[in-house]
């Protein structure tokens, strides 16, 4: 099998969309059949062509800033997004431009920040903002019930903005949070009670932004956070005296990993692939630069360098393994596909767009607290 450097060396631009409206690409989701569906800062969702990059449908509703979209993995026609603005929605994509099939919501107070759909399409979750200076909640519904049936709430584990829920990829009962509050926690849903559904917490010593389950079994854990560190967890050790922790940095930004021995400006995710049994690490320059790194107990090491594409910062990427290509999206407003041999058919690097005005509507900056509260620590 073609190792993971091999089969990003081959990569180049082979398509660029750049929309009228300049705004903020924030997440992307891939449908099997063919659509990538885009969250932008202006709350709207576009959808687009997997293979040409055009536009085929556009989805407004949310009054708040977007935490996120994903396909159902069962009902692959069905998109869920996440808002600010206290709602999960649903989308039909087999019908763009049509107001939400359903809509998730619980207290008016509460301002989601995260979600997440369980591998079994059966579970939704959406962790808040905090509310009256005071609690941040985790909100369970069961996706099936058209009324939005709301099944419960955790409120013990999480003392500010919970940034990232993240369901396993495989057990439809386990997941991960995330939050301001330094706190990555583990649960295992099926045992019920808040207390006696948290396995673990792992404390990443500053504010947490993402999640990502990994590793071959998805035993492992990657956490980021606001501030460019970076750490690494092995599940597969709670029950043992041994180290949670296989790599560990607090900040991404002073490790000399590019050829000019710099560092990157910020870390935009990381993601398990499947196909080549790697983490793959994303992180990027201000000017745009691109550059992919696999994360292992060695630390990062990058792989390959992405330029000319984006004209500013990237704030989400994905990865299509039955193409083997690598889609990204921007402060810059552009969605780029990256192939193996790609040529781009309209070339030409978008200028940075971030003095518009439209461009306003960044996610607020998260606070940062003393971190505690501790259970098992990495």
């Amino acid at each position: 099998m073609e190792g993971l450097e091999e089969k990003l060396k081959v990569l180049s631009i082979a398509r660029r969309s750049c929309p009228e409206e300049p705004t903020y690409l924030l997440d992307v989701a891939l449908q099997p059949s063919g659509l990538l569906a885009v969250s932008c800062s202006n709350f709207t969702i576009h959808l687009h062509n997997k293979d040409t990059l055009k536009q085929v449908g556009e989805y407004q509703g949310h009054n708040g800033r977007l935490c996120g979209v994903t396909f159902g993995h069962t009902s692959s026609d069905l998109l869920y997004s996440g808002s600010a603005d206290g709602t999960v929605r649903v989308w039909d994509v087999r019908q763009p431009g049509t107001e939400a099939a359903q809509k998730f919501k619980s207290d008016p107070a509460h301002c989601y920040c995260s979600f997440d759909l369980s591998c079994s399409d059966m579970l939704l979750c959406a962790g808040t903002e905090q509310v009256d200076s005071e609690d941040s909640f985790l909100i369970f519904w069961d996706s099936r019930k058209p009324a939005g049936g709301l099944l419960g709430v955790y409120s013990e584990s999480h003392s500010d903005d919970i940034t990232q829920v993240r369901f396993h990829p495989r057990d439809k009962d386990r997941l991960a949070s995330g939050s301001t509050d330094g706190l990555v926690n583990v649960f295992d849903l099926s045992r019920g009670a808040e207390e006696d559904a948290l396995l673990a917490t792992c404390n990443s010593d500053s504010s947490a932004s993402s999640v990502c389950w990994s590793g071959a079994n998805y035993t492992q854990l990657l956490c980021l956070s606001h501030d460019e560190g970076l750490h690494l967890w092995d599940l597969g050790q709670l029950d043992t005296d041994e180290p949670l922790t296989i790599f560990s940095t607090s900040d991404a930004r002073s490790l000399t990993l590019l050829a000019d021995g710099r560092g990157v400006d910020y870390l935009v995710g990381g993601r398990w692939l499947e196909d080549t049994q790697k983490l793959l690490v994303v992180g990027g320059k201000n000017n745009g630069d691109l550059h992919l790194m696999e994360c292992d107990a060695r630390g990062l090491h990058l792989l390959r360098s992405l330029e000319g594409g984006h004209a500013s910062t990237v704030r989400c990427f994905l990865w299509d393994a039955a193409e083997e290509a690598l889609f990204t999206g921007g402060e810059d407003a552009q969605l780029l596909l990256w192939k193996p041999g790609g040529e781009e058919l309209t070339p030409g690097k978008r200028e940075s767009m971030k003095s518009e005005s439209a461009l306003r509507l960044k996610s607020r900056p998260h606070k940062k607290h003393g971190y505690h509260r501790e259970k098992k620590t990495a």
